[in-house]
């Protein structure tokens, strides 16, 4: 494999980190309202609705919901009590963070363990949605598919935190929506 192909393929998965989770959150965004029109036009002009759009509308729902929590997680920009912030030091702010997202990451992981058993269990079953017809695991796997991409965010943070701290540069706090 030359240099050029190596190069492609690190900014293909730079372009995916960076923004991965915009784009998936436009994805999810645009079938929401998409959906949504069709449905309102549907209703309003035709006297009649589906209850696949129903459908498709409360999954993207849940799906930008967990894409989004990942999304907060990478860019820092999740609610928090940051008041003590504040008053600490650089040293302390950075094991505050680190703490937090080492808490954070074992509610997610326990999370992800619960949620992945609920798409086994559909899976085994073979349940399917009412309006659609489909496997409801592909609809139940937003749970597990958002706490593993908060736990991949989560890793992340955790090692930029670690290195900000070793190397004495302050630490990543994202961009606060009221100063």
């Amino acid at each position: 494999m030359g240099t050029g192909e190596e190069c492609l393929k690190l900014s293909i998965l730079n372009a995916v980190d960076k923004n991965g989770e915009r784009w998936l959150l436009l994805v999810f965004y645009m079938m929401l309202v998409l959906t949504m029109f069709i449905e309102v036009v549907r209703r309003e002009v035709f006297a009649y609705s589906s209850i696949w759009g129903e459908e498709i509308v409360r999954y993207s729902f849940i799906y930008l919901a967990w894409i989004g929590a990942a999304s907060a997680v990478k860019e820092r920009g999740h609610i928090r009590i940051d008041v003590l912030m504040q008053y600490v030091g650089p040293k302390a702010k950075a094991g505050l963070y680190i703490f937090g997202d080492i808490v954070m990451a074992v509610v997610a992981v326990i999370a992800f363990i619960w949620s992945l058993e609920t798409v086994l269990v559909s899976a085994k079953f073979g349940s399917v949605t009412h309006g659609l017809r489909i496997s409801q695991v592909w609809f139940l796997s937003a749970v597990p598919f958002g706490f593993a991409l908060v736990l991949f965010r989560l890793t992340q943070s955790l090692l930029r935190d670690i290195r900000d701290l070793r190397n004495g540069r302050p630490v990543y706090e994202g961009d606060k929506l009221f100063d």
